[in-house]
This record gives structure tokens, sequence and C-alpha cells, in this order.
């Protein structure tokens, strides 16, 4: 195939002048002279190009818990390696979906796949961080980390048990709040969500009406309230009406300016959504005595542990072509070992490097592939 260009060089009495042309082909006519400048030149923008066409694209969707971090490690990625991701934040569930239908060449999902879909559509998952889920309000008066909830009681305000901020469950734990005589408004996701799988989780760990009436899933049949698209459409819903309450993984909240709540936790301490309580609570998690690294989060046991904890898993192929497992493998091997700064940042818990260690070998034994 001919280059895409043509140089010459035309020669007059007085001067040489070199020329490039696009779309044409590379000929030599009568007086015309390819210098060695010339060629060289033509050599170096065909290397340019050919490096260009070889760039390489990763496509992924699901989890929006994990996006606003996955946006930060994929601009970074992008200018170290000119690898380009294009992730679409469309929910767990969509993001397993098109993972098992071959359209993507990565998942993200916030709920573990169990062993046997996982060996029937030919995948392998692996954690990728950490993430904590907060309640978020919408009360006049009423600041960030002014409230307090405890699991029965948020269960209950979503059973539409309690109807009302001023109830006496609701004063019971917050004796000096001026709690608003408002009707309570539940916001859950709409999509199929991790999200809501480890919300729902938790939920039906500490209220057995919860667990026998809605349990827990990626989406179930809610009891009342208005469904938003993704974190972010949880998050913009609660900003809007007032007398709301949402559930969103901790970084939609503070980008959101969202007025978040404490929790009781699973030893009957009160707990803020920092740092350390999101940190206590992934101390429990231990991958190496699971299979395939499944293993949920919620309602930890600690003094400090934030009981609605979780963790983003990527879902990768084995039957996908080696070279696109082994470009999502680099990447998602060089956030796990160079993207904590920005997960702490944003306030997720990194994957420990003993962790990373064992995704290694997993991507080597299940994949064939290696960073």
């Amino acid at each position: 195939m001919c280059a895409p260009y043509v140089f010459w060089t035309s020669r007059t009495s007085t001067n040489e002048k070199t020329s490039l042309i696009y779309g044409g082909t590379l000929e030599r006519k009568d007086e015309m002279k390819i210098s060695l400048k010339t060629v060289l030149l033509a050599a170096a923008a065909s290397a340019l190009m050919s490096t260009s066409a070889l760039a390489v694209n990763l496509t992924g969707a699901g989890s929006t818990a994990i996006y606003p971090v996955l946006q930060v490690w994929a601009q970074r990625y992008n200018q170290q390696t000119g690898t380009q991701i294009n992730y679409q934040a469309i929910g767990s569930g969509g993001g397993i979906k098109q993972i098992e239908a071959k359209t993507v060449a990565f998942g993200a999902t916030d709920k573990p796949l169990m062993h046997d879909e996982i060996a029937k559509n030919k995948l392998m998952q692996f954690p990728q961080v950490i993430i904590s889920i907060v309640p978020v309000v919408h009360l006049p008066g009423v600041s960030a980390g002014q409230m307090v909830l405890d699991g029965p009681t948020l269960a209950d305000i979503y059973l539409g048990k309690i109807k009302k901020w001023n109830d006496p469950a609701i004063k019971k734990l917050n004796p000096k709040v001026n709690l608003p005589n408002m009707a309570i408004l539940t916001v859950h996701r709409s999509d199929g969500s991790g999200t809501t799988f480890n919300f729902t989780d938790y939920l039906g760990k500490v209220s057995p009406e919860w667990k026998s009436k809605v349990g827990a899933d990626t989406a179930v049949s809610w009891p009342g309230g208005v469904g938003g698209k993704g974190n972010a459409g949880v998050a913009a819903s609660v900003a809007q009406l007032a007398g709301s309450i949402g559930y969103v993984e901790y970084a939609y909240a503070k980008q959101s300016n969202l007025v978040y709540t404490d929790m009781i936790n699973a030893a009957g301490q009160h707990v803020k959504p920092t740092m350390e309580a999101f940190q206590a609570a992934a101390s429990n998690a231990d991958f190496s005595k699971v299979q395939d690294f499944y293993l949920v989060l919620t309602n930890q046991p600690g003094a400090q542990s934030w009981p609605i904890t979780g963790t983003t898993w990527v879902l990768l192929r084995s039957d996908s072509p080696q070279a696109t497992n082994k470009s999502a493998v680099q990447f998602f091997d060089w956030a796990l070992k160079n993207g904590q700064a920005d997960a702490e940042k944003l306030d997720y818990v990194p994957i420990p490097d003993s962790v990373v260690k064992r995704i290694e070998a997993a991507w080597a034994s299940e994949l064939k592939v290696s960073p």
C-alpha cells in the first residue's frame, strides 16, 4: 500500500523548495531529486502515523460508584501511555450484561458474581477499589453529619413504616436536632446497581423484615419512593427534593455537597463517614480465603467500622483476545499501583499490596497474561 503522502524537490535556477502533499503516491519525475533529508522526513512521518494507528482504546461499562476515581485514572493513564479508556457509567447491572454479551473489554460491578455465573460466561473478577455508601438527606436546617441513623431505623424508613422526620424513632437517635414535621420521600436507584446491592444487603442484615420482604440485589421491588439513574441521579434527586433521603457512594455526596448522616455501626458505636472508618471496615477484607475474590463487606465488626462498605470488581473475559486482556490488565495494574493517592483523595480505600499480588497471580493463571 502506498504511503499517503508525496515528497518531491522542485529545482529552479535560483532556489530549491521541498513540498509535502497528502493523498498521493511517491513518484519520481524528470528533473526531480529526492534528497536524503526528505526521505528521512517521510520515514519519521510514517512512524508517527503508525504509532497513532496503533493507539489502544479500551471500552468498559458498569458501576457508577467507581466512576469518579476511574475517570481520574483514565485521564492520567492516557497522558502517560496514549491509551484511551472509554467507560460508560451505566450501573453494575448494565456492566455485567455488557461484558457477558461481549460488547465491552471490561465490566465493573459493586456486586460480586457467584462462581457459577463466572464459569458459565467465561469471566474472571478481581477487586479494584473499596467503596463506602452513605445515607444523604435534604432537610431544612440540618447540616452534614448533624444527624445519625441506625440500621433498623433506616430499614423502617425505606419500608415505609416511618413516614415523617419527627417520628419518635428518629427523634430518639437525634434528641438535639430540630427535626421537621415533614413527610419522608425515599429515593433509590432506578437502574441495576451494585450500590443498591450493598445498601439492601446491609438493610437485610439489620432488619429481618427487610430481608424477608425485599431482600438484596442490584434491583429490588421497592416499597415506595422515587428512582434516580446512577449515583449521580440519586444525588441530583435528593438535592432537588425537600424531605428526601437517598443513598450514594461517598464521593458523590462530597462532590454534590449533600447532607450525609452518621451511622450506628454493628458494634453499637456512633461513627462518621471518614477514611478512618472506611479503612476500619476494609481491614476485615480477607480475599485470600474466598473463591473469585467474592466478599461482601457490609455491617463489618469493629468499633470504628463504617457499616455500609463494599467493593468494586472488574470483570474480564477469559475468551477475549489476549491483546485486549493484556491492555486491560496493564491499565488496572497501573491503577492498583499508581492510583492509590487518587483513590484516597476521593475517599476510596485502595486495595492492599498483598491483594494486588493475588490479583496478578489470578491474571496469569486465568487469563494467561501479565502486566
